[in-house]
């Protein structure tokens, strides 16, 4: 039995994985940026972008448990755009919450398992992390540099007995697409469309992510399509090069016909344009 945090455990992606975790027999702490869980077992608010609330959270799982297994660094929120669209402000963001956030969970909790000479560092990044489709610039962003960060980790902590794994799957069905807060409209449409469309639910990942670090596996894609677009860009870029420029030139005419709706609406009298 082991003892795990799981952050961002309230919804999608890392409640499907406290579910399976418990179900398992784990001794599991869910962690979120609410103040209070609705649910079973111990809960506790983490705000990743908040160095006192993880001090709070190494100082419960010692106090608690008297140590930690398993940290889940699941935490994050949905973003993209085109470059020009896009602002700073919402780069900042998402830095802030899916890189930053992963990097202070990782100091918060790496002196606890040098202490114990064990450890095992889950790090949820993305597909996009891997493989870095037009229109996501800044997610693909974050998501490279927390499979940049992993892999780091996981060679540096070796020593210390610590392993580190990183999830990498396409979209899944989830309410990540409602914390998708930017300026470029038509890419949050088409994100949204990708997520809710999916055939694959949070609890079908969360199966395969289980296996993979049960088996202390570094790298876990845990469905087909990830699979096939990392295989690609590895074995076959001139493929995988032609099938970007084809996402491009689509997501491209998409973005225009979306703008040019819109500017159409907001100009039309009670559209949405205020005068005077």
């Amino acid at each position: 039995m082991s003892r795990i945090l799981v952050t961002g455990g309230a919804s999608g992606l890392g409640a499907a994985l406290v579910e399976k975790f418990v179900a398992a027999g784990h001794q599991v702490l869910r962690t979120d940026i609410g103040t209070t869980y609705a649910g079973d077992g111990p809960y506790l608010r983490l705000d990743v972008r908040s160095p006192e609330d993880w001090a709070a959270a190494v100082a419960w799982c010692e106090e608690q448990w008297g140590g930690l297994d398993i940290l889940v660094n699941n935490a994050g929120i949905a973003t993209g755009g085109r470059i020009d669209v896009e602002t700073l402000d919402e780069w900042d963001r998402v830095v802030d919450i899916n890189l930053m956030g992963v990097v202070r969970g990782c100091r918060a909790f790496t002196p606890l398992f040098k202490r114990q000479r064990s450890g095992q560092i889950v790090n949820t990044a993305s597909v996009a992390g891997l493989v870095h489709p037009p229109m996501m610039s800044s997610y693909n962003t974050v998501k490279a540099g927390v499979v940049a960060l992993s892999e780091t980790l996981s060679h540096e902590l070796k020593p210390f007995g610590i392993a580190v794994s990183v999830i990498c799957p396409s979209f899944f069905r989830t309410n990540l697409a409602d914390s998708f807060q930017g300026a470029d409209r038509a890419m949050r449409m088409s994100a949204r469309q990708l997520i809710e469309k999916s055939p694959r639910s949070a609890d079908d990942i969360a199966t395969v992510v289980l296996a993979g670090i049960a088996k202390r596996r570094f790298l876990i894609v845990p469905d087909r399509p990830a699979r096939m677009a990392y295989l690609t860009k590895r074995w076959a870029r001139p493929l995988y090069d032609r099938q970007m420029n084809k996402i491009a030139a689509k997501a491209t005419a998409r973005a225009v016909r979306a703008d040019r709706d819109a500017t159409s609406v907001a100009e039309t009298p009670g559209g949405g344009t205020t005068h005077g």
